[in-house]
């Protein structure tokens, strides 16, 4: 008999993300897959034959009324009613994600918890790492395997075909979600605007990728000739144009995880978050980190940032910098990940 196996992880793009390849794993030994994810993410796991959503509505989940909340949490239950699985991995710290898995039945039980090691993300440690430690069972010891994103196979076309020209992809806003806006994490508006005017002088398609709620960066660059895509494409849609991109530039926020599942080249900046946790780790990637000499550096606790008005350690990282770490992809796109510090 297949074994079966449920993963709560509701959460945002990098979430989900960096869980997929400890989920694939659990694949890999026989177990079918059910998750129990918002409906802001259900997209990207529908890109993955093998998964198979549950949708919440994280929205109302998490909302300010409790009325719809609850009423989220027995529609929830009603979907899950009478479900048994081998395992059932609640990769939430929060308690109250537990409550969506009372009607289940399962053989073992996971949570991530802050109070025991072997069932919290150890702090420094890459996120897709420490995913698979704690789905997958494995001992808390000596390890030389860096999971690489696992790349989606179920995708629509690219909905911008190639012009022939070499294609980057800037992402300037982002690094916000439903619960929280972290302006700490993005690099300069001014730096994209920089950097743009750099890559368009060298000949380069240059565009402009993000969701619906980013369209306040849009004004910075009118009058440059730039394709503008921001609120155009859904997740498939935009893991699709990755696919088609030389390289995607972003700060650490949702489509640095989807670059990172496309394939493409990718420039990641860091500050304030650490990128030995969140940096996609595979070849044609490098992490530019910020800040070097910045006591400060980083100030993201796993919970919350700094209240930090300067931001330095994002602004030092230079869009000529950035424009060099883009050449020095191109000329070798298959180079081993690193992180340069700056």
């Amino acid at each position: 008999m297949t074994r079966k196996s449920l993963i709560v992880k509701l959460g945002a793009i990098g979430d989900v993300a960096t869980v997929l390849p400890a989920a694939w794993k659990l694949r890999q030994s026989g177990s079918e897959v059910d998750w129990l994810c918002g409906k802001s993410v259900a997209p990207l796991l529908s890109c993955y034959s093998w998964v198979r959503p549950i949708v919440v509505d994280d929205a109302r989940l998490l909302g300010e009324s409790r009325a719809r909340a609850i009423l989220e949490v027995l529609r929830t239950w009603r979907s899950l009613f009478g479900s048994s699985y081998d395992l059932c991995a609640v990769l939430q710290y929060d308690r109250r994600f537990r409550l969506l898995t009372l009607p289940v039945r399962a053989r073992r039980s996971i949570a991530l918890d802050w109070k025991k090691r072997a069932s919290q993300l150890v702090s420094e440690r890459h996120h897709t790492a420490e995913y698979a430690r704690i789905l997958c069972d494995l001992k808390d010891e000596y390890r030389t395997e860096n999971l690489a994103p696992l790349a989606p196979d179920r995708l629509p076309e690219n909905p911008l075909p190639r012009s022939g020209k070499t294609r980057i992809a800037l992402v300037p806003g982002g690094a916000r979600n439903l619960l929280r806006d972290d302006a700490q994490r993005r690099w300069p508006l001014e730096s994209y605007v920089v950097l743009t005017r750099l890559l368009l002088d060298r000949g380069y398609e240059v565009v402009l990728t993000g969701g619906p709620g980013d369209q306040w960066v849009e004004p910075q660059f009118t009058g440059l000739p730039v394709d503008n895509r921001i609120g155009q494409w859904a997740i498939p849609q935009t893991l699709a144009f990755y696919q088609s991109c030389d390289c995607v530039v972003t700060h650490d926020t949702g489509p640095l995880h989807l670059a990172g599942l496309a394939g493409c080249g990718l420039v990641g900046l860091f500050g304030p978050t650490t990128p030995s946790k969140f940096l996609p780790r595979r070849n044609g990637v490098v992490g530019l980190w910020g800040g070097e000499r910045l006591p400060c550096r980083p100030c993201y606790d796993g919970r919350e940032f700094a209240p930090c008005s300067s931001n330095g350690c994002m602004i030092s990282i230079t869009p000529q910098r950035v424009a060099a770490t883009i050449e020095e992809l191109r000329a070798n796109p298959a180079a081993e990940w690193c992180v340069h510090n700056s």
